[in-house]
């Protein structure tokens, strides 16, 4: 009984002595990769397989740090993120926008390299896509997988208030949509599919409350 009283009181020691900091964040972000397009219809004329173009993003949030012992950190965070990819299908010549609105939640562990000042991150991300069925043409989307996790790592800067991070993002799992059109008959179909493993780079800057 002892044991597990002073076990406790080592704990909320701890965690009482523990610093706890609240941030806003905004940050720019730059994918690294295109998405792959493939046109996967029957007719083995109509075949493409392409890269469409990235575009720049962003995102905004939440950040909450709390420091742990022998100089370590957890950073479970919080983010609305956008950005977007295009592509022209040649066969159609429909002209596709497509959007990927997430809800971000990195959990990271760190350690302070210099006190306050800089400290490095890793940690596992989960993101949750806010995707629609927007029609492109006579072309409907249908997002396979609306759930997907990824892993993030990189760097802060702490100045008083002031805060600078560079991270970088690759994916476990893949957002993949298949973009579908009636061609005649009701059993024939043209299907082109969106796969992207989106990795990202990122880089922005927060205000600690």
């Amino acid at each position: 009984m002892k044991k597990i009283l002073s076990v406790a009181l080592v704990s909320l020691s701890i965690a009482a002595s523990a610093q706890i900091s609240l941030a806003g964040k905004a940050n720019l972000i730059f994918p690294t990769g295109s998405p792959s397009w493939e046109n996967i219809s029957n007719s083995a004329n109509t075949a493409i397989e392409s890269e469409g173009s990235s575009n720049v993003g962003f995102n905004v949030g939440l950040s909450l740090k709390v420091d742990l012992p022998l100089a370590f950190f957890v950073m479970p965070e919080l983010y609305y993120t956008t950005f977007k990819s295009e592509f022209t299908d040649p066969v159609s010549n429909t002209s596709f926008d497509v959007k990927s609105n997430r809800i971000d939640v990195p959990v990271l562990v760190g350690h302070k390299v210099i006190g306050n000042t800089l400290g490095v991150f890793i940690g596992p991300v989960a993101s949750y896509n806010l995707a629609k069925e927007d029609t492109y043409n006579d072309f409907v989307e249908n997002a396979k997988n609306q759930f997907t996790v990824g892993y993030q790592f990189g760097a802060q800067l702490e100045i008083k208030s002031l805060l600078i991070n560079a991270r970088y993002e690759g994916a476990l799992t893949k957002d993949q949509r298949d973009f579908v059109r009636r061609v005649g008959g009701a059993q024939n179909t043209e299907t082109i599919r969106y796969d992207n493993r989106a990795n990202l780079f990122i880089v922005g800057i927060g205000y600690k409350f």
